[in-house]
């Protein structure tokens, strides 16, 4: 909160006192909890520990996280200061704000940086600078990634998640430079390289990066976001000069060709009548493809006036999501991957009933387990999307509204569908409905599992 500061200060803006006094009081209070439980006895933490401190984690910050909203005035209601917020940190990019450029600087760097702490997680940078949550780091660490695999670097955690954000500041600041270059002001290029590598999508204009018309800002907003939504652990292998998993990584270049496939499909089938060159044609389809399938929701156009083949194409990439190990949220590619592969395995399966087949990735067996797992998710994650759908519209959404905004919040995307399509936003859901979607961003953030286990009653037998 206090970094928003400076540059209240340099745009002469009247939200220094807000922020100063709200980070000042949380910071405090902070201190005091730790103060009080600094003699704890650690060695309990384990995975049920775990589960619990991160998602309680989140919900207490993004509650501190909404006061400065609210005191200053900007946003009146708790209950949408706490929506944008959470919106925040789980990197979804869903806004009630209609006039975003009227905010003050502090409280707009606030807000990015919402996004920029949520992209790598709370916790993983707990685990990075404060290195007191001791043996229980492992089990936090676990919660909050809780992909098909843990990819470490380093046996121990806290070197792991520290060369994480170390690749996650060379790529922010690396994206800044280069928006600077472009010719955005530096408010701007450290917002939306916040926003980018976050895989969040807020953005500084009302019309987001629509407002920039230049091709060379758009070509790199969607290298960054494909790079966001690249599983970290392989920017840690090229930066060490091993391209190997290009080659080899069947997720990467599922990932790659996928998005590749889908932007030639929706050049091909709505471009054809416009008045625009091939390139232009491929960039704008491109950058909309990337944006959906890495979860950023950014726009560049209202895709919703699109041919009604590419908008059922957005709509389904709503439900793609990026890497494993990267800041992109939804199902992820190495689901569908496993999935797909697990499905038509099992027809030849049917053919030879005693030969065993193994899925296979990157050449690797894959566990039962495992296979069991994304099964399992996969199908709580439809019928939560059902469920969240039905309940939206007994709430007084329309059909295409409800199912929009159930699928983009749960998947952290941003944009959806119907009356909060990209050019919209959700100021104008009844707060019951944004409760129910501040519930939706944060279990499709902490991937399903860590929220749900918690109302499991097993969860609190002993």
């Amino acid at each position: 909160m206090i970094s928003g500061i400076p540059f209240s200060l340099y745009y002469d803006d009247n939200d220094v006192i807000v922020l100063l006094l709200t980070g000042m009081s949380t910071s405090l209070l902070g201190a005091l909890v730790w103060f009080f439980t600094r003699d704890a006895d650690k060695s309990d933490i384990g995975k049920r520990e775990g589960y619990l401190i991160v998602t309680s984690g989140w919900i207490i910050m993004s509650l501190f996280g909404a006061i400065p909203f609210v005191i200053h005035g900007s946003i009146p209601s708790y209950v949408d200061a706490f929506f944008e917020v959470m919106s925040g940190f789980t990197t979804t990019g869903a806004t009630i704000l209609t006039d975003i450029e009227s905010l003050p600087h502090g409280l707009l760097f606030w807000r990015s940086i919402t996004q920029w702490i949520g992209g790598m997680g709370i916790i993983v940078l707990s685990l990075a600078i404060l290195p007191l949550l001791g043996i229980g780091g492992m089990q936090l660490y676990a919660a909050e990634v809780p992909g098909i695999t843990k990819d470490k670097f380093h046996p121990r955690v806290k070197e792991t998640a520290k060369r994480l954000w170390g690749i996650y500041v060379i790529f922010t600041a690396l994206e800044t430079i280069l928006l600077m270059i472009a010719g955005m002001t530096f408010f701007d290029a450290i917002n939306h390289s916040f926003t980018t590598l976050a895989t969040g999508g807020f953005s500084t204009k009302n019309s987001s990066t629509a407002y920039y018309s230049s091709p060379f800002i758009q070509y790199i907003f969607i290298v960054f976001m494909f790079l966001a939504g690249t599983n970290f652990t392989l920017h840690y292998f090229a930066l060490h000069r091993n391209f190997s998993f290009l080659k080899t990584n069947d997720e990467f270049k599922a990932y790659s060709i996928f998005i590749i496939i889908s932007s030639v499909l929706i050049m091909i089938i709505h471009h054809p009548h416009l008045n625009l060159s091939l390139e232009e044609k491929f960039r704008q389809s491109l950058f909309h493809v990337v944006s959906l399938v890495t979860t950023t929701g950014y726009v560049s156009s209202d895709y919703e006036n699109w041919a009604i083949f590419s908008r059922m194409i957005f709509f389904v990439l709503l439900f793609i999501g990026g890497c494993a190990g990267s800041t992109g949220g939804s199902i992820k590619i190495v689901r569908h991957y496993l999935l797909f592969k697990n499905g038509f395995l099992e027809l030849k399966r049917l053919i030879h009933p005693r030969a065993v087949i193994p899925v296979r990735v990157n050449g690797k067996a894959i566990l039962p387990e495992i296979i069991s797992n994304v099964q399992a998710f996969f199908i709580l994650y439809i019928l939560i999307f059902v469920l969240s759908s039905i309940i939206l519209s007994i709430s007084g959404l329309d059909f295409l509204t409800s199912i929009g905004a159930s699928a983009t919040c749960l998947g952290n995307v941003g944009p959806g569908i119907g009356t909060v399509g990209p050019v919209a936003n959700f100021s104008h859901l009844p707060d019951l409905a944004k409760i129910i979607l501040s519930f939706l961003m944060l279990v499709g953030r902490l991937e399903l599992f860590t929220v749900l286990v918690i109302f499991s009653p097993s969860f609190w037998k002993k």
